[in-house]
């Protein structure tokens, strides 16, 4: 069974993109005196060649299993190079030998190693690229620096998709995150295409939601957090045109997809949430127009429950507020974290001295509205009809939560 051969260049290709995929064992078909691009199989470990070699055996093909690292490997092991080898050490066999040694020989093998040297090196280089732009994409998750070991182990497997695990605790809450890693058919590089996000609440209760990113972009791991508490996030997206837009976004745990996902309820801007002009209806004094402002709205649009100082009879309280864009307000709540009544919010609001009155009066009439819209969706929920809240274009379902 162990005829000399003749080996195609392709086949030589392919060996070395296979050791550069650290694919090293080699099953050849030993029962041709050909080897072509379809007589060669490989494999990362010993057990799978030669499964494959037992289950392909018949009269016409009989598979040898070899442990390769170089070309040099193969000329030296596959039976028709047995004279090659002969002068690969020692050039006085070979009839083409000059004192300048073996040339045919020497400029087959150099030249192969070269080959192989170089697309190990270029992998080597784009495994490093893709490595740090995981990296940064993780970094702007939010997801920090303890994946990196993983991260670089996994890539050098050079397997089709991964997971990798991640785990906190975020306000004395158990947050968990699932990362999942992917390579498309067309390219050797690795995205960070989604990740599943379950918290565990103060009550036992268990929440999860699988996120959906766009070039590793999306939604963070801490705007997932708020998410599975029940506030609203604001983000930007694009839709099937590629056009961006900005909407806020709240997750619907009372309705879930086909895939158990809960529901996303989306207000975009034009629904006319307008979160300054909403904080703005209380004495709060980080509302200077200058820095403290700027970051006071950007955490609430994170999704945060923000502190804040309101004034109240010439005194200084310390309160939180989050962002409500379904009733185009924001929700208060005292400093002990317990939600102010509808019917207590007017002694919070600011009130100019000149028209303290008409201020007054519109805040009981908005704390009316409120109430009347609050109770329309409590109706709602019990299954009567009525006009969704948010814009027809944007009330579709979704398989999952990022960018589109």
């Amino acid at each position: 069974m162990n005829q000399e051969h003749v080996i195609s260049g392709e086949v030589f290709e392919i060996i070395q993109s296979a050791i550069g995929r650290n694919e090293n064992w080699m099953a050849y078909n030993n029962s041709l005196y050909f080897i072509d691009k379809e007589d060669v199989q490989f494999f990362k470990d010993k057990n799978a060649a030669e499964e494959f070699a037992s289950d392909n055996i018949s009269d016409y093909d009989h598979f040898n299993i070899i442990y390769v690292q170089s070309i040099t490997d193969v000329l030296r092991q596959v039976p028709h190079t047995k004279n090659l080898n002969r002068q690969l050490t020692d050039p006085d066999a070979n009839g083409l030998y000059t004192a300048d040694g073996n040339a045919f020989t020497d400029a087959l093998i150099e030249h192969m190693e070269w080959k192989q040297n170089l697309k190990i090196k270029n992998l080597s280089i784009m495994n490093e690229k893709n490595f740090e732009y995981l990296k940064d994409n993780l970094k702007y998750m939010g997801f920090g620096e303890k994946q990196h070991e993983a991260l670089e182990k996994n890539l050098k497997e050079g397997k089709e998709s991964f997971q990798l695990t991640f785990t906190a605790e975020v306000n004395k809450k158990p947050f968990e995150a699932i990362l999942q890693f992917r390579k498309p058919d067309n390219s050797d590089m690795y995205f960070f295409n989604s990740y599943h996000a379950s918290l565990e609440r103060n009550n036992g209760e268990k929440m999860g939601q699988t996120i959906y990113l766009n070039k590793g972009k999306g939604v963070t791991a801490k705007e997932a957090y708020n998410l599975l508490e029940g506030r609203p996030v604001f983000k930007e997206f694009s839709n099937k045109k590629n056009e961006s837009y900005k909407a806020w976004i709240q997750l619907d745990f009372e309705k879930k997809d086909k895939n158990n996902n809960n529901e996303v309820k989306q207000y975009h801007e034009k629904y006319g949430y307008d979160l300054k002009a909403a904080v703005g209806k209380y004495a709060i004094i980080e509302l200077d127009g200058g820095e403290k402002e700027k970051a006071l709205l950007h955490s609430l649009q994170k999704g945060n429950v923000q502190s804040v100082s309101i004034e109240k009879e010439g005194t200084t309280m310390k309160m939180f507020i989050e962002a409500n864009p379904q009733y185009k307000t924001v929700t208060l709540y005292d400093e002990q974290m317990k939600r102010v009544q509808k019917e207590s919010l007017g002694q919070y609001q600011s009130v100019q001295p000149s028209n303290g009155k008409e201020v007054e009066q519109s805040s009981q009439q908005e704390v009316k509205q409120d109430m009347k819209e609050e109770k329309k969706t409590r109706q709602k929920n019990k299954g009567d009809e009525g006009d969704s809240l948010l814009p027809k274009q944007r009330t579709r379902k979704k398989k999952g939560l990022g960018l589109g």
